[in-house]
């Protein structure tokens, strides 16, 4: 009787898991028969799926997962020990910055407002407590608050993604931030997640890798990464990954996105750079998983790679999605920009600067958290 009640409770925990799987909407939805048929023009697309352009190893043995268990359950040292503080930002103050001046303001992690040529950008926009589709079982932010409630963000003239993974594309941030946002861009498939969310089809444009965009003046384009996707089972590399660059009258930025290091870098750079400034993924890296997170000393190299004047250090700072120290990629990051001769930009959560104002902050601010 006992192992027939245990048995019970199994399968009504699995049947109630895949019913919770396949019918809530924070798990997106699959392209439809229709779009995986255009997808097929893609020099990226294969047997039905996404693919990175360089061998990209993922698999991990079963035994190597078990051991990675008790470090996960020992989290001395992966978060701050106290909240990190955010700097507050004003709705009108927002609404009536205009101007020349490329303004950027960092929500932690790789969630960004950019303000450039008199446009509001925002980039992989989670704003959400938890990266996760069930809220008390995913990392807490570090932060109690942000910056600014979605609530009050003025209107928002383009929204950019670079995958659907849930620290970057959050379902609840998209229901709060749908109706204030013109226009969305996003890597191909993509777009099928946010018209489950109630986006309009008409404000979503999805891109290939090297396809290009004009925006209100500005220039995008939709640049490699070496990375994956995928928010349930069954789903992974059924949607494309991608970093951006964003080119306005005075200013190119690139934007990474999540990736592991290689030849798209240079390639990048080559075809777009330099850029006078970069946000590049720093953070939630391991030796296990290296092929999709650079470590802190590739991103620095990348940065290079692609041209860049000055580099911004992201993908930390909000959430402990790996197991090194919350700091650590920062501190390396820093320390080999130092040896490589690359410019640092180190601002607050919350801080807005203008990227060509001279000196840009890079102070260790992270230290007083420890």
């Amino acid at each position: 009787m006992i192992f027939l009640a245990i048995a019970a409770i199994l399968v009504l925990i699995i049947a109630g898991t895949a019913i919770f799987m396949n019918f809530h909407p924070v798990f997106g939805v699959k392209p439809s028969a229709e779009k995986l048929e255009n997808y097929k023009k893609s020099v990226n697309f294969k047997d039905g799926l996404f693919m990175n352009a360089t061998e990209t190893i993922m698999e991990m043995g079963t035994w190597e997962a078990v051991k990675m268990i008790p470090e996960y359950l020992n989290k001395e040292g992966r978060e701050p020990k106290v909240d990190l503080p955010v700097q507050k930002i004003d709705s009108l103050a927002i609404q009536n910055r205009i101007g020349d001046s490329t303004q950027i303001t960092w929500f932690g992690h790789s969630s960004f407002l950019l303000e450039m040529d008199s446009l509001k950008i925002l980039l992989d926009p989670m704003l959400g407590a938890t990266p996760s589709p069930v809220a008390m079982l995913g990392s807490k932010r570090y932060s109690k608050e942000l910056p600014i409630e979605i609530a009050n963000l003025p209107e928002i003239d383009l929204v950019v993604f670079s995958h659907d993974h849930y620290d970057h594309l959050d379902y609840e941030s998209i229901l709060l931030l749908k109706d204030k946002v013109k226009q969305f861009y996003v890597p191909l498939g993509l777009g099928s997640h946010l018209e489950k969310w109630g986006v309009s089809p008409e404000k979503i444009k999805e891109f290939d890798w090297w396809e290009e965009a004009d925006f209100k003046g500005l220039k995008l384009a939709c640049t490699p990464a070496r990375h994956f996707s995928g928010r349930g089972i069954g789903d992974r590399f059924t949607t494309l990954w991608a970093s951006w660059v964003i080119k306005g009258k005075e200013d190119n930025i690139y934007f990474s996105g999540d990736s592991g290091y290689g030849p798209h870098f240079k390639e990048i750079g080559q075809k777009y750079g330099p850029f006078n400034f970069s946000m590049m993924e720093c953070g939630q890296y391991n030796e296990r998983w290296d092929n999709i997170h650079m470590m802190p000393e590739e991103t620095v190299q990348a940065s290079i790679d692609i041209k860049a004047e000055q580099m911004m250090p992201i993908h930390w700072g909000a959430f402990t999605l790996a197991l090194h120290p919350w700091q650590e990629s920062v501190e390396r990051a820093t320390a080999a920009a130092e040896k490589m001769n690359v410019r640092m930009v180190l601002p607050q959560i919350g801080q807005t600067i203008s990227i060509n104002h001279k000196p840009l902050p890079n102070e260790r601010w992270w230290e007083k958290y420890l």
